[in-house]
């Protein structure tokens, strides 16, 4: 019986087969080292029911001012980090596209001459040229070493993506918290004002009385202590308005109109409340953490390419074309010919670079899943932090707020019972030195309330919506 016309088939089926094997270790979301719910202390306000999480809300939605949002806008068009993180990814995606590139055979248009000495021991020169196609070194990827490389390098191009969504995320929160910190030193700077003139009036009085004989040295220096110490705080508030300014601009990244700067009302609403949702929300809509995910990927996909190397590297040289002895008559009476040339080569001693290899990419895949679980924990810990703000804020600004009221009414009275000759003017002072301390602290808790709801939203991935990754993979696939 002829049976051996099978082993040429059986041969190129296993052929087959190695070519679409793959030494890549199967991939397995870590499991997320946080709890499942959110503290107790946050849980009452974090809405896991609520229709748009925090990660879907546009900012465009979420932002309630016009003129934040035309400065948010600025930032988008202009900032820097963000033109960076776009460059990013244009580089990222070239080298992705140099990866994909390695698996198919390069092309080239060659021609080479060469003279000398003729063979015929006749003592003249012998020529020769050619002219032709050549194929370079192809390796033929038999072992899945170029297609994990490609796998990694398409991870780290879905990475930069992520790293640009986490750049623009962190933007838009930054620029808000700069916005209403603005807004709030304007607030303080109109308080500074009022409460200077209202000091000023006092050493008037003051010094008129004393000039009367009425009140004490002692008053008029503590009524122009209290003057000069109103006007140190607008100073120090007029410094910080400008370095408001500046930080602004810088990441608006152009200089910032007139029209565009918040005023003194600090409590006008900017912000829409923001949905939690649950902590399991964070592993498929926070930037940072599907970055951290991706490069996981990419050095799951090294270890495949560092396993490949263990293999033979199958590559194949080959080139067509026409020779003669004479440049005239190259493409005339020229003689057509080819090569192929293939070549196998099998690792014998490498003194352990393959090994070191392997162990250097699983190390990486271990650092790569310590990085995702930290980044998991870290946006567990900020959701956290900010949802037990919104917690305890507002019970903390309505409380000051009753307490700036309460001083306010003391300050009038300690005020009338001076005039009237009833109290000194320690009281008076003592009263005008706790509302102005109660004020500043209604506005900054008040800030900090904006800034908690800021912080949230950028903590729950808001600010940014990612296309589908299927519509990334596909994108790249068709360019």
């Amino acid at each position: 019986m002829r049976n051996y016309p099978l082993r040429p088939l059986s041969t190129g089926a296993a052929a087959l087969l190695l070519a679409g094997c793959s030494m890549i270790p199967q991939y397995e979301r870590p499991a997320a080292p946080v709890a499942d719910a959110w503290p107790s202390a946050a849980a009452a306000v974090a809405q896991p029911g609520a229709q748009v999480l925090a990660a879907d809300l546009p900012w465009q939605d979420f932002v309630q001012d016009a003129r934040l949002r035309s400065v948010i806008a600025m930032a988008l068009a202009h900032n820097r980090d963000l033109r960076m993180a776009w460059l990013n990814i244009e580089q990222a995606r070239a080298q992705y596209q140099i990866r994909r590139a390695d698996s198919t055979p390069t092309v080239n248009l060659a021609a080479s001459a060469a003279r000398q000495p003729a063979s015929d021991g006749s003592g003249g020169i012998s020529s020769t040229y050619s002219v032709g196609l050549a194929l370079a070194s192809w390796e033929i990827d038999f072992f899945g070493r170029i297609a994990s490389l490609q796998e990694a390098a398409l991870a780290q191009y879905l990475a930069t993506q992520e790293a640009r969504n986490a750049v623009q995320t962190s933007l838009v929160a930054a620029v808000a918290s700069s916005w209403l910190n603005l807004q709030t030193n304007d607030a303080l700077l109109l308080l500074t004002q009022r409460t200077l003139a209202t000091r000023e009036d006092s050493l008037r009085l003051t010094r008129l009385r004393f000039d009367q004989g009425v009140s004490s040295a002692l008053d008029l220096r503590q009524a122009q202590s209290l003057a000069a110490s109103a006007r140190a705080t607008l100073a120090q508030q007029q410094r910080l308005r400008s370095l408001d300014i500046n930080a602004l601009t810088l990441l608006a990244g152009a200089p910032l109109p007139e029209a565009l700067l918040p005023t003194g009302d600090a409590a006008a609403p900017a912000l829409a409340s923001v949905p939690a949702g649950l902590p399991s929300d964070l592993l498929s809509r926070r930037p940072d953490v599907l970055q951290a995910e991706q490069q996981l990927r990419a050095a799951n996909a090294n270890i495949g390419a560092a396993r490949a190397a263990f293999f033979p590297r199958i590559a194949l040289t080959a080139s067509a074309g026409t020779a003669s002895s004479a440049l005239s008559g190259l493409f005339k009476g020229g003689a057509w010919g080819w090569t192929l040339a293939p070549q196998a080569l099998l690792p014998i001693f490498d003194a352990g670079r393959n090994q070191a290899g392997l162990e250097s990419a699983t190390v990486g895949r271990e650092l790569a899943i310590a990085q995702y679980e930290k980044s998991i924990q870290l946006a567990f810990r900020e959701a956290a932090d900010a949802l037990a703000g919104r917690a305890t804020l507002d019970r903390q600004l309505q409380a000051t707020q009753e307490q700036a009221d309460a001083e306010a009414d003391r300050f009038r009275l300690a005020d009338l019972r001076y005039r009237n000759g009833i109290a000194n003017y320690l009281d008076v002072l003592d009263a005008q030195r706790a509302l102005f301390a109660t004020q500043q602290a209604v506005a900054q808790i008040r800030l900090a309330r904006q800034q908690n709801e800021v912080a949230l939203y950028k903590a729950l991935g808001g600010g940014w919506r990612a296309p589908a990754q299927a519509e990334l993979v596909g994108a790249l696939a068709g360019s």
